[in-house]
């Protein structure tokens, strides 16, 4: 099973981008990613997954346009980038890794059976 590493979280002003990192601990050929958050008292949210082939990628209506995942397998790591953030972003973001088909993307957490600690973003002026 994967060992999954988020980095890159930080504090932002509204508006502005931010770029978190998802790391595995082996290769993440033909292995679905989904980014997730979650906020104090809320349950975890799906926002982004890509497909373990790359091709397919599906967002939450919430982020629709302004965040993007991408994988680098070369890497074994899978980015969100987001941009204009707005203090509603602010969350807890964790990765995880998939059961998917590997041209299939779900944005269900049942799909997902390995994941990360979370990198903090928060969104404030």
């Amino acid at each position: 099973q994967f060992q999954l590493k988020e980095s890159g979280g930080g504090l932002v002003h509204p508006g502005e981008s931010l770029r978190v990192a998802c790391e595995a601990s082996d290769s993440i050929l033909k292995v679905g990613f989904g980014w997730f958050r979650q906020t104090p008292g809320k349950e975890r949210e799906a926002i982004a997954c890509i497909s373990g082939s790359g091709i397919t990628t599906k967002y939450a209506d919430s982020v629709l346009g302004r965040f993007t995942i991408s994988r680098d397998d070369a890497k074994n790591t899978v980015y969100l980038q987001m941009g204009y953030l707005t203090p509603e972003d602010t969350a807890v973001y964790h990765c995880a890794a998939g059961t998917m088909l590997v041209r299939q993307c779900l944005l269900s957490l049942a799909h997902y059976n390995a994941w990360g600690q979370g990198t903090q973003v928060t969104v404030s002026s």
